[in-house]
């Protein structure tokens, strides 16, 4: 399923993504859920939540039957925090 997923996301979500200067990725699939992060300007985007519903799922439901909902991930890449934690214990 990750092969197809990540297929219809490069063929068919990312080129509308790249309209906004960002994009998706997968980032975990379970039990037909598709977990996305968008990245790029989409990434700090306050319409992201939207975006997900609207073009990620929508998409990726059409497309693929075996998608059953699709997720936006919040969470923060911990190389983002190990450096942000170094930056901030310099001052000490």
């Amino acid at each position: 399923m990750y092969e197809a997923v990540l297929k219809v996301i490069k063929e068919k979500v990312n080129p509308i993504l790249e309209e906004h200067f960002g994009g998706a990725e997968i980032t975990g699939i379970h039990d037909g859920v598709v977990k996305v992060k968008l990245v790029g300007a989409c990434g700090s985007c306050p319409a992201a939540q939207y975006t997900i519903e609207d073009t990620v799922k929508a998409i990726l439901m059409e497309e693929l039957p075996e998608v059953e909902d699709v997720v936006l991930d919040t969470s923060v890449n911990e190389d983002l925090i190990n450096m942000a934690k170094q930056i901030l214990n310099k001052d000490k």
